[in-house]
C-alpha cells in the first residue's frame, strides 16, 4: 500500500504566507490531504484557507511544533474552532486529547524527545518505541515522528520498523523528505503516510521546475506505485 501524502504549505515548519495561493496551484492534483502549521497566517487566513482545502473535498491537518503544555492548548483549541481534520505533532499531554476528544478531530503527537525548531528527534529507539507505546494507551489515533530529523539518521529504517513492530496506530514520516532517493525508501518503509512543505518550495525534486512541477513529480511517483 503507497503512503499518503500530505502536502504541507510550510517552510522552515512556519507556514508561507501565500499558502493559498500556492493550494490553488496544486488543488487539481491527487494529493491525499493538505495542511500547515499553526504560525505563519492570522486566525482569519488560517480559517480560509481551511475552508478552501475543505471546498476542494480534501481533509486537513495543522502541524502544531509548540513543547509545553500552555502553549500547545491554544493551537489545540483553535484546531477544534476552526474544523480542522487532523491535528499532528505537539508532545502529548492528557489535557490537550481532552481539548481534541471533545470532537472529531484525529491526534497524531509526537513521539520522542523533541526540540528546537525546526524540530529534530533524539533518544534512543528503545526510548522512542517506549514513549510511543505509553501515548499509544492513552488513546491517541497516530504518530507525527520525526525520522529524518532523527539526530541518528543512520538509523532511520530501524527506528521505523521498531515502531511499527510495537504501535498498532498510523505512522507519519513528517520532516526532512527532500529527495527521490528518501521519498523511494519512505515508500518501502510502509509508513501510512508523509509529508513534504519545504522541500516544495526549494525545489528539490524538479530544480530547474516550477512548485507545480514539484508536486506532480512526486504525485506521478506515488501514483506508479
Amino acid at each position: 500500500m503507497r503512503p499518503k501524502l500530505i502536502l504541507m504549505f510550510t517552510h522552515n515548519d512556519v507556514t508561507v504566507p501565500d499558502a493559498a495561493a500556492f493550494y490553488d496551484m496544486v488543488k487539481d492534483l491527487p494529493v491525499d490531504y493538505f495542511g500547515f502549521k499553526e504560525i505563519g497566517l492570522s486566525a482569519s487566513e488560517m480559517k480560509e484557507l481551511n475552508d478552501k482545502i475543505h471546498a476542494g473535498g480534501f481533509e486537513s491537518f495543522l502541524e502544531v511544533v509548540e513543547y509545553t503544555e500552555d502553549k500547545i492548548s491554544t493551537p489545540a483549541k483553535q484546531a477544534v474552532d476552526l474544523g480542522f481534520d487532523y491535528l499532528m505533532g505537539t508532545v502529548f499531554y492528557p489535557s490537550i486529547r481532552d481539548i481534541i476528544g471533545k470532537s472529531d478531530i484525529k491526534y497524531f503527537p509526537f513521539c520522542g524527545k523533541i526540540y528546537d525548531r525546526p524540530s529534530v528527534l533524539d533518544g534512543t529507539i528503545e526510548e522512542i518505541v517506549a514513549d510511543a507505546k505509553r501515548i499509544e494507551s492513552e488513546g491517541v489515533d497516530g504518530f507525527d515522528l520525526l525520522a529524518y530529523r532523527y539526530k541518528y539518521p543512520d538509523n532511520v529504517n530501524e527506528l521505523i520498523a521498531a515502531l511499527q513492530d510495537e504501535v498498532k496506530v498510523p505512522i507519519v514520516s513528517a520532516g526532512s523528505i527532500n529527495s527521490f532517493e528518501r521519498l523511494e525508501e519512505t515508500i518501502r518503509q510502509g509508513v501510512w503516510g508523509f509529508t513534504i512543505g519545504g522541500a516544495f518550495f526549494e525545489k528539490k525534486f524538479i530544480p530547474e521546475g516550477s512548485y507545480r512541477d514539484n508536486v506532480k513529480a512526486v504525485v506521478d511517483m506515488l501514483q506508479s506505485v
